[in-house]
């Protein structure tokens, strides 16, 4: 890289100007927080709101990351769906530490959540399969998730193959696709503030309170 394109690089950059973000503004539970948020960026159309960074740990020590849809945040935990054959699927399996991340663009906001994961229920994965559209459920049976494949035709043929297959009846679920949950063990929640002094805080677990908010240094 030259020094043309370092400094080009050094300048793309933006002033955040959003509002502060008060030890007194937050919740007390983590979660709230996090729908609070999320219905802040859904009304300020920001695009693909529930869009998540998850990143694993595969086998080798080597850290990887995707963007997947959260499909449901509660209590219990954050929820999505992928083929348990996959790169994610086999990487959980060997290491149940993942770390979660939605960036907020519009609103200069970032969440920032790590904590251990474990699928979901047979019967809940079931009830989400029956709700996706028929292509993606056609898919699922078509793609041998992060396989190697010699071209978009053997996808395509696989594809048509599949739906020829179930044309006379629903789409079953198979058996190496589901969901997962993750059980968050800390929260950040960061605020885009100017100069850099940008607003964090921390949830961190308390066996006494449930959880224990602190502002870190930006």
């Amino acid at each position: 890289m030259n020094e043309s394109d370092q400094l080009e690089l050094a300048n793309l950059r933006r002033e955040y100007v959003q509002d502060a973000l008060h030890r007194a503004d937050l919740f007390t539970d983590p979660v709230k927080q996090f729908h609070e948020w999320l219905n802040a960026a859904r009304a300020a159309g920001v695009e693909d709101p529930s869009a998540m960074n998850l990143a694993t740990v595969g086998t080798d020590g080597r850290p990887s990351s995707r963007i997947v849809l959260l499909k449901g945040v509660d209590e219990d935990g954050f929820r999505f769906f992928t083929n348990y054959g996959s790169k994610k699927g086999k990487d959980i399996e060997n290491n149940a530490q993942v770390a979660l991340h939605f960036f907020w663009a519009p609103l200069s906001r970032q969440v920032a959540i790590g904590g251990e994961v474990r699928k979901l229920c047979r019967e809940e994965c079931v009830a989400y399969f029956a709700a996706r559209p028929r292509e993606s459920q056609v898919s699922t049976w078509a793609s041998c998730q992060s396989e190697e494949v010699s071209g978009r035709e053997e996808l395509e043929k696989a594809f048509f193959y599949c739906d020829d297959q179930f044309k006379d009846g629903l789409v079953p679920m198979p058996p190496d696709w589901g969901g997962f949950i993750v059980r968050p063990e800390f929260f950040e929640f960061w605020q885009g503030r100017p100069g850099r002094l940008h607003d964090r805080f921390i949830y961190s677990k308390d066996t006494e309170t449930g959880w224990r908010i602190s502002r870190l240094a930006p």
